[in-house]
């Protein structure tokens, strides 16, 4: 089958690691369904596998792509949840310590098959297309639980930071779609434009002074923005995370975090039943995910580009 991998990884230059070629035909063993897809999405999560985090070379080659939606051998249409638990785990799949996504210990997405558990695979609403469904697991999935763990009501304002990210834009879409009142910032007037069209209520530029205080910040860049996400929350508010694109390491500034009792919450993936319950959310409240363009497989490199340059706007999709 056609495939998108890695067999060695390129740290300084991940474009250079990326391979698209002929790989085996999987078979599916006890608790796993195979899967044709139908489309898979990129996130930045397969650059740093082609840069070998979280990928050792014994693990290789390896097929990219956590993100998949398509049709099992026995003819369901299904979308694949990324988050895959050690088979004795029960409960909330994210806080499994051995815990995985696919395409770190198990062959990814991104060819004409994939194999999972079967637990792992989530009926297709027949309202959305394979394309617009295989957005969802990793990067809005993501946005859908940290606003979950944000304990932000409709009428509350969040502030999304770095809003050309794919989570970022997920967290502006749905909740506006919730009913908050949603500003974000960006670096280009571009960037913030899209933000608007996505559904932000103002924009801003990055560090800028907000008119006044937020409930809830939405935070996935790190080290360039937050100093301003805690200066921008109320007392008592909440920075959720889940990333830190341009660094892990901020200043703590512990003063304002105890005097203000300002909350930080650690974000990771989403659970299954989350995925469940963002499949209806998409549905009833007519969201759909932004795509920037839809490749072949045989196009990879294209869209890998797009995502390594940020020469984007919205998600990048691949189909067979």
């Amino acid at each position: 089958m056609h495939a998108v991998y890695v067999s060695q990884a390129s740290p300084d230059d991940p474009l250079a690691a990326l391979e698209v070629g002929p790989r085996p035909n999987p078979q599916a063993g006890d608790g796993f369904s195979r899967v044709r897809v139908k489309a898979a999405s990129l996130n930045h999560h397969d650059v740093w596998s082609l840069r070998g985090v979280g990928l050792p070379p014994e693990r290789m080659p390896m097929i990219l792509g956590t993100d998949a939606a398509g049709v099992t051998d026995d003819g369901r249409e299904v979308v694949v949840h990324s988050v895959i638990s050690s088979p004795e785990w029960q409960g909330d799949e994210t806080l499994d310590p051995k815990r995985s996504l696919l395409s770190e210990r198990h062959q990814g997405a991104m060819a004409e098959y994939v194999v999972v558990p079967e637990r792992n695979l989530v009926a297709k609403p027949p309202e959305l297309t394979f394309e617009e469904a295989s957005c969802l697991p990793t990067a809005w999935l993501t946005a859908y639980s940290m606003l979950g763990k944000a304990g932000v009501e409709a009428g509350d304002t969040i502030l999304v930071q770095g809003c050309s990210g794919g989570v970022a834009q997920a967290a502006i879409a749905l909740g506006r779609a919730a009913g908050l009142r949603v500003w974000a910032t960006g670096r280009t007037e571009a960037k913030r434009s899209l933000a608007i069209d996505l559904g932000a209520d103002e924009v801003f530029e990055h560090g800028a002074r907000l008119p006044e205080r937020v409930d809830a910040v939405i935070e996935s860049v790190g080290e360039a923005t937050w100093s301003h996400s805690l200066k921008s929350l109320r007392p008592g508010g909440a920075v959720v995370v889940c990333g830190a694109t341009s660094g892990p390491n901020p200043p703590a500034d512990l003063s304002r975090v105890f005097f203000l009792q300002l909350r930080i919450l650690g974000s990771t993936m989403g659970r299954r039943d989350q995925l469940y319950e963002l499949l209806r959310v998409m549905v009833e409240g007519g969201v759909r995910p932004l795509i920037d363009r839809v490749l072949s497989l045989r196009d990879a490199r294209e869209g890998f580009e797009a995502v390594v340059h940020g020469d984007l706007s919205g998600k990048v999709v691949l189909v067979p």
